[in-house]
């Protein structure tokens, strides 16, 4: 008797987890159908519901002219003192920053042998060596330079001496 009762039990659980995964997948598929009904319905909808587009006006472009506003360029102030060089103008265009003297010394002669003329210059406040690569009168020039300079020194900047 014990025997056959487990083994009915048994048969009821299978039946009943049998059913259950049926019923759970013809549930995710209706709902499936369903959202795919309305995607389409949406579809069709808004293409009938298109807004209509005026073509454009072409217009012929005036011609303006750019000029070098160089104003509101960002230049460091810093108190330098000239270490090797020629000597300093306002504006300077820094190459490279080291606090190692050699080092400095060698991208300065690195410089000097591409025909710039090159100077170092000492910050005693930040124990920073300045390579100059170039020195001007007026910031714009600067600017243009330090643009320039900036195809083979990305982190070129401008120092305006104290």
């Amino acid at each position: 008797m014990k025997k056959g009762f487990i083994l009915s039990a048994g048969l009821v659980a299978a039946l009943m987890l049998a059913s259950c995964g049926s019923n759970k997948e013809s549930a995710y598929k209706k709902a499936y159908e369903k959202a795919k009904a309305q995607e389409q319905a949406q579809g069709s909808v808004a293409q009938n519901d298109a807004p209509v587009v005026a073509p454009l006006e072409e217009k012929p472009v005036t011609q303006s002219t750019v000029t070098d506003n160089y104003d509101n360029v960002v230049a460091r102030t810093e108190d330098v003192t000239l270490v090797n060089g020629s000597g300093l103008k306002a504006y300077s265009v820094i190459v490279g920053s080291f606090s190692v003297k050699a080092n400095a010394e060698g991208l300065q002669n690195t410089l000097k042998s591409a025909g710039y003329d090159a100077q170092l210059a000492y910050n005693s406040n930040r124990n920073m060596y300045r390579v100059v690569a170039a020195t001007y009168d007026t910031k714009g020039e600067a600017a243009r330079s330090r643009d320039a300079f900036r195809a083979t020194y990305p982190d070129a900047w401008l120092l305006f001496k104290k």
